[in-house]
């Protein structure tokens, strides 16, 4: 067994395919098949299902899988560890962020940070919240954003922002002059959620249950700017962070408290517990630790 057969098997597991692997790994698909089969034979078990398009982990090759992930960030660890001697203030820094926390808090944030450590290189990713913190929780990313709460077992958090959201309503809802309501009121209107990998999905379906129904879902999105222009056009409700719902053309929506329950978007800086930090990781910490107010 050695490193770069658990690199091609930890791949293929990951994106459920030899030829995404390949064209991730840059290496042809043959060798990666050929090494992901001597690990098994190596091993003695089955690692991947392969009778299925998309590949699919074995019970055996979940452990394997698992276990993989922590020996490569052990190895990932001690490289960045040599990296730091050999080269302070450089490195680089793996990021996480949902789009609609981006823009508004961390545009501004890492073109400061650039100034100050010109030779860090920032690798950044738009994942939704849920996906951020599987990729942290992996080692894929240093750092991510993401609503609270998480695991604390697993993860370190800065929290840095919480504010409630608001309800977007198309100009001529029955409720639309109204200043706030209820969310039991909205069980007979359509919805419009961000996806499955947002965590503001699963708060927004937790909320209507308490409420005491189901939300019927019209149509689900990544894109919070196209959330707002279905609401104007009159095709659903949409529940949006009050930072995303200001300057709205009130000629097609309009904005609404709610209550009954509130529902609140607490956002956080996360990383790995016990993992090992970079110059850069270290640097960015800091950095925003003294810039992002502790909420």
């Amino acid at each position: 067994m050695d490193i770069r057969q658990l690199t091609y098997f930890v791949e293929v597991a990951r994106l459920g395919s030899f030829t995404k692997a390949s064209l991730a790994l840059h290496v042809t698909q043959p060798t990666i098949s050929k090494m992901v089969r001597n690990l098994e034979e190596e091993l003695q078990v089955t690692l991947l299902d392969r009778s299925q398009k998309k590949i699919q982990l074995t019970d055996a090759g979940a452990v394997v899988y698992t276990k993989s992930l922590d020996i490569l960030q052990s190895l990932h660890n001690l490289t960045s560890a040599l990296d730091d001697v050999r080269n302070v203030q450089t490195g680089t820094l793996r990021i996480g962020l949902p789009p609609m926390v981006g823009a508004p808090f961390f545009a501004s944030l890492l073109a400061e940070f650039h100034a100050a450590y010109p030779h860090v290189s920032i690798q950044l990713e738009e994942h939704g919240g849920k996906r951020v913190e599987q990729l942290v929780e992996e080692g894929t990313l240093d750092f991510g954003a993401t609503v609270l709460p998480v695991n604390s077992d697993v993860f370190e958090v800065h929290p840095f922002y919480n504010e409630a959201l608001k309800l977007l309503l198309p100009a001529h809802h029955p409720l639309a002059e109204r200043n706030s309501v209820g969310l039991e009121e909205l069980r007979d209107d359509s919805f419009l959620l961000f996806s499955e990998e947002f965590s503001l999905h699963d708060r927004i379906r937790e909320a209507c249950r308490i409420a005491g129904f189901q939300p019927q879902v019209v149509c689900e999105s990544s894109q919070w700017d196209l959330i707002r222009q279905m609401v104007a056009a009159g095709l659903g409700v949409a529940l949006l962070p009050e930072i995303l719902s200001r300057d709205l053309p009130l000629n097609s929506i309009r904005v609404l408290d709610v209550d009954r329950p509130q529902i609140h978007w607490h956002l956080a800086v996360i990383w790995r517990r016990e993992r090992y930090l970079s110059f850069a990781a270290r640097e960015w910490l800091a950095f925003l630790q003294k810039r992002l107010a502790k909420v």
